[in-house]
């Protein structure tokens, strides 16, 4: 069954990411935009699925303010009035909702809480992959399949590492299945990733930030990988969904992304990354 769920993976890859590559690198930017949004509302549905089970109502609500959240954030960047508008207007929504569709009392906390912090968490930190594409100019692309490939080396080295070495839980209690072994499987997989855009296609990062921005994006994205499936224990679901196959949910794949995306795009503002259009 293992070997069955590899294949189908890798079937999957192989069909996906030269489709992806190709929007990344030579489609429009508005092109590669609505790709993340639409992949923000399926996260949502993904998401909210589990915090608010039964309530296709509450459902919708907060994944239209999810995608809003996230066209905001990328529409309006640089304008510090609408960011604080969507900073208060979010968790007001988000708080009120459960107030209107009550349902049970003893998971309304659980919901409301969702609502507030479910439109950042996913729309918001998803959205910085747009920001990269439209606002570091060539190097934009490098820096967004930088990114995908911290996350997705990292979660195939710890697969790996984990299945054939694996012998000392990480954290038994979220994710009975990880091992300190696979994590480190997840850094040696994100740090190669890291060198191989400063050899290959992004040479423009230094060899020493490869390094390190592997190596702290790498447990990063493992959090972030525990993150989520600390959701799904707790909503007693065990894959957020199944629409991608051989993966489980878009959700499941893109955890790591999720916080790796914020902390690359953070390092390419911070250190003046910059290229012509």
């Amino acid at each position: 069954m293992a070997r069955n769920n590899l294949v189908i993976r890798f079937a999957t890859a192989l069909v996906a990411v030269p489709l992806l590559v190709l929007l990344i690198f030579w489609g429009p930017v508005w092109g590669f935009a609505l790709l993340l949004f639409l992949a923000t509302a399926l996260m949502a549905s993904e998401f909210f699925a589990m915090t608010h089970p039964g309530d296709r109502v509450a459902q919708a609500i907060a994944v239209a303010v999810t995608v809003g959240t996230g066209v905001v954030f990328y529409t309006f960047s640089a304008d510090a009035r609408v960011l604080v508008l969507l900073a208060i207007t979010v968790p007001i929504v988000g708080m009120l909702v459960p107030l209107w569709r009550l349902g049970e009392v003893h998971t309304a906390a659980l919901r409301a809480l969702s609502g507030v912090a479910g439109p950042f968490y996913i729309g918001a930190l998803f959205a910085t992959l747009g920001l990269m594409r439209r606002d570091l100019g060539s190097l934009g692309p490098g820096h967004i399949v930088l990114t995908l490939t911290i996350a997705w080396f990292g979660d195939t080295c710890g697969y790996f590492f984990g299945r054939y070495f694996g012998k000392r839980k990480l954290y038994a209690l979220v994710s009975p299945n990880k091992t300190q072994e696979g994590l480190v499987g997840v850094i040696l997989g994100a740090i190669l990733a890291g060198l191989l855009a400063h050899f290959w296609y992004l040479p423009e990062l230094p060899l020493g930030h490869a390094f390190l921005l592997g190596a702290i994006t790498g447990v990063l994205g493992q959090l972030g990988d525990l993150v989520e499936s600390l959701f799904k224990r707790a909503t007693g679901v065990k894959d957020s969904g199944r629409i991608v196959p051989g993966h489980g949910g878009l959700l499941d794949r893109m955890d790591a992304v999720l916080i790796v995306a914020p902390i690359v795009y953070i390092y390419a503002v911070w250190f003046g990354v910059t290229a012509g259009p």
